[in-house]
């Protein structure tokens, strides 16, 4: 079996994080997500890998390389526009082969892994096997719609009214079935080959297509809420350890790592919450559910259910929370002026002023 990991999405809903980053490797706990996707198809003993790219390409490339480092053989296929999830299986042909294989969405976050799905599905004789689980906005996901006995019927893509309020998870299991079924659907509306449009057809034809409810717990971290909710459930799983300089006025109160080279004086580390190396947080508290990167600086400030990415600065700020703040980015207290506010804010910000 191979797999299929999408990573070419422009990320427009973490506007503006990504106009310059790819959002498929924003960190949770520290970590790419699509690094979580990679080490759960691995762990599924699946080890050749085709990842799609598209403009963040490059930046893919120099994280993850070939990847060797994580017991994986990775082979990039780019996308020269993102034209939807069936158009991807589609330019994938010659590396599929006629294998089975599992697709898994780069900015899709599930815990508990994909051993048994794919187990289940090696042998069944299914040409597809989709995961569904319930959520309170379907309109904004591929649905899907059940018979009576729990056979699925139909399948709809961001309907405007919904017929089912299961959404279709961003992992597929498929036979090479699928790729008669990619050849012979048209565009959308959107102008995009939909991956439920594929599935259909193979319903509509006879082929035999299995769902499964997921009961643990997923997200598709496209939005900034996503982001902190998946970064607060990684967290919680978190062992502590401090491997980098803590001194004895700073005190640490629940599951908190401390990365090598990271340096922590005078402050309050209330987990669970990481600190990357090279970190230095100084006369600050940082609560639970904050990740820091490498190479950050907190001075006389205080953060908490937060994501920090590598050398960000934050000083003399009281009180950030429930906040993403970007690579080299600084924040810093304004001076005593009137109070009244001046910006320069770029393209799809969001600013909460008190």
């Amino acid at each position: 079996m191979k797999a299929l990991m999408l990573a070419g999405g422009r990320g427009t809903r973490l506007r503006p994080l990504t106009h310059t980053s790819a959002k498929q490797l924003f960190p949770v706990a520290n970590k790419p997500v699509l690094r979580y996707g990679l080490e759960a198809i691995r762990d599924a003993g699946i080890t050749d890998i085709g990842i799609v790219v598209g403009d963040t390409g490059d930046e893919i490339r120099r994280t993850l390389g070939d990847g060797g480092d994580l017991g994986v053989r990775i082979t990039y296929l780019p996308q020269e526009a993102p034209l939807g999830l069936a158009h991807c299986v589609l330019i994938a042909r010659d590396f599929l082969g006629d294998d089975d294989f599992v697709m898994y969405l780069g900015d899709n976050f599930l815990v508990g892994g994909i051993n048994a799905l794919v187990e289940a599905f090696d042998g069944s004789g299914y040409a597809a096997q989709i995961l569904l689980t319930p959520v309170d906005d379907p309109g904004s996901y591929g649905v899907a719609v059940l018979g009576r006995s729990g056979e699925i019927v139909g399948l709809e893509e961001k309907p405007d009214s919904p017929r089912s309020d299961l959404a279709i998870v961003g992992v597929y299991m498929f036979s090479p079935a699928i790729h008669e079924a990619v050849r012979a659907i048209r565009p959308s509306a959107r102008g995009e080959l939909e991956i439920t449009d594929a599935v259909q057809w193979l319903i509509d034809h006879g082929h035999p297509v299995h769902s499964h409810r997921v009961t643990g717990y997923w997200k598709d971290t496209g939005r900034v809420h996503d982001m902190l909710e998946c970064n607060r459930i990684v967290l919680q799983s978190l062992t502590g350890r401090l491997d980098g300089t803590v001194d004895d006025r700073t005190e640490v109160i629940g599951q908190v790592v401390v990365e090598p080279g990271a340096v922590v004086e005078e402050s309050v580390l209330r987990g669970p919450l990481i600190i990357g190396a090279d970190t230095k947080v100084l006369r600050s508290y940082v609560g639970p559910f904050t990740s820091i990167g490498d190479g950050c600086t907190l001075e006389d400030a205080e953060i908490e259910y937060s994501i920090l990415v590598g050398s960000a600065t934050v000083r003399g700020v009281s009180r950030i929370e429930a906040s993403l703040i970007g690579r080299d980015v600084e924040v810093t207290a304004a001076p005593k002026t009137p109070r009244t506010h001046r910006l320069v804010v770029g393209d799809q910000c969001a600013l909460r002023l008190a």
